[in-house]
C-alpha cells in the first residue's frame, strides 16, 4: 500500500455524518418525553435525573430486549412499534414491583446506519415513553461494521423508577384464597417469537404481507402489534390499597411467572376456560401440534399480567379496572402448594 493513501473512518464502514442526521431527529423526540425532573440534554456523557416527591424511595431498575419479533420489521420494513413494545416491556417489569417509571434509556446498534431507521425505533421509543409519563433521558446508537447482517440491528432497553419502600409490591402479604385477575394481551408481546416465526413462516409456509383469515389481518400485522402498557391499572390499584401481588407474564408464560410473585409454600391454581385464548395461539398450536406444556410456557396465551387480589377487595378491585375501562377476567386463585405438584397448577373452568 503506498503511504500517501488516506484512510478515513468512513472507509471502515462508519460514518459519522449519518451517526449526526440521526442524532438530530433523536433529540428532538427524546426532548418531547422530558418533565421538570431531567436535568441533562441529550448529547451530554450521563443523564442527570433530579428524585423528588417520595418520603422513603426505592429506586426499581430493569433491563430487556425485544428478541426476535425485530426479524419481523426486518422483514415487513415497518420499525415505528418495536421501540413501543421495548419501552412498554420495560414499564410492566417494574410496575408489578409497584413502582412508577423516572427514566429510560436505549441502546440501539446496527452494521451500517441508515437514520431514517433509527429515527423510526427511537420514535417508537419516544411515543412509549411519553405515553408511560417516562423520560428518555439517554442511551446510545452504535455503527459497528461487520457485526449485523444488512439492514438487521438490535435494541435494548434500560429503565429506572420509584416506590415508596411501604408500598413495594414484594407478594408478602399473598396468601390461599387471593383472587388472581388477568389483564388481557394483545398477542404474543415480546416473546415466543421464534417459535411463532418457525410456525408461520417455515411450517405454515406464510409470508409476513400473507392474510391469514383466522387472524383477519396479515401474518406481519399480527406479529407486530404492540406490547401492551398495564401501568395506568396497576398504579390505580396500588393507589386504592387493592393489591397484594402482580406477575408480568412475558417468556415462561403464567407457568413460570405466576410463582414470581408467590411467597413459599403458596401456588396458583389457573382455571382454563375463564379467558378468551386469543386466534394467534390457537393458530400456532394448531400449525405445530404444539404440547400443552410447551404451549402454556412459550406463549401468554392472551394474559399479559396476572394481579393477587385478596377475596374481601375483589368486587373493588373490579369496579375500579371497570371504571378505567380496563378488561379483566378471573383467571384463578393461591392455594396452598401441594407437594409433587408446580407451583402452577391449570385446572378446567368448569370443575370449579
Amino acid at each position: 500500500m503506498q503511504k500517501n493513501t488516506s484512510i478515513r473512518y468512513a472507509d471502515a464502514g462508519v460514518n459519522i455524518d449519518e451517526a449526526d442526521r440521526a442524532l438530530v431527529s433523536i433529540k428532538r423526540m427524546a426532548r418531547s418525553t422530558f418533565g421538570k425532573g431531567v436535568l441533562t440534554d441529550i448529547g451530554s456523557f450521563g443523564a442527570a435525573y433530579a428524585l423528588s416527591g417520595f418520603r422513603k424511595p426505592v429506586l426499581v431498575s430493569s433491563a430487556d430486549g425485544v428478541g426476535t419479533k425485530l426479524k419481523v420489521a426486518f422483514l415487513t420494513g415497518r420499525h415505528d412499534t418495536v421501540g413501543q413494545c421495548l419501552v412498554n416491556h420495560c414499564v410492566n417489569d417494574i410496575a408489578v414491583q409497584g413502582a412508577a417509571p423516572l427514566f429510560f434509556l436505549d441502546y440501539f446498534s446496527v452494521g451500517k446506519l441508515d437514520a431514517p431507521v433509527a429515527a423510526a425505533v427511537i420514535s417508537g421509543i419516544a411515543r412509549a415513553c411519553r405515553e408511560n409519563g417516562c423520560a428518555l433521558i439517554g442511551g446510545e446508537t452504535a455503527e459497528m461494521p461487520g457485526l449485523y447482517a444488512d439492514g438487521e440491528y438490535d435494541l435494548a432497553g434500560f429503565i429506572v423508577g420509584a416506590a415508596e419502600r411501604s408500598k413495594l409490591l414484594d407478594g408478602a402479604s399473598i396468601a390461599a384464597g387471593d383472587v388472581l385477575l388477568g389483564l388481557p394481551s394483545t398477542g404474543l408481546h415480546t416473546n415466543g417469537y421464534s417459535l411463532a416465526r418457525k410456525l408461520l413462516f417455515e411450517t405454515a409456509g406464510y409470508r409476513v404481507d400473507s392474510r391469514v383469515p383466522e387472524l383477519g389481518c396479515t401474518a406481519g400485522e399480527e406479529l407486530l402489534k404492540v406490547h401492551r402498557s398495564y401501568l395506568k391499572p396497576l398504579r390505580a390499584l396500588i393507589g386504592a390499597g387493592l393489591l397484594k401481588g402482580a406477575a408480568h407474564i412475558t417468556g415462561g408464560g403464567i407457568t413460570d411467572n405466576t410463582p414470581r410473585m408467590l411467597p413459599k409454600g403458596l401456588a396458583a391454581a389457573i382455571y382454563t376456560g375463564s379467558w378468551p385464548v386469543l386466534p394467534v395461539f390457537e393458530l400456532l398450536k394448531d400449525i405445530g401440534n404444539v404440547p400443552d406444556d410447551d404451549y402454556r410456557r412459550t406463549f401468554n396465551l392472551g394474559i399479559g399480567v396476572i394481579l393477587a387480589v385478596g377475596a374481601a377487595h375483589v368486587a373493588k378491585a373490579e369496579a375500579a379496572l371497570k371504571k378505567l375501562r380496563q378488561p379483566f377476567y378471573r383467571v384463578g386463585e393461591v392455594m396452598t402448594a401441594r407437594r409433587g405438584r408446580g407451583r402452577v397448577e391449570y385446572r378446567p373452568l368448569e370443575q370449579q
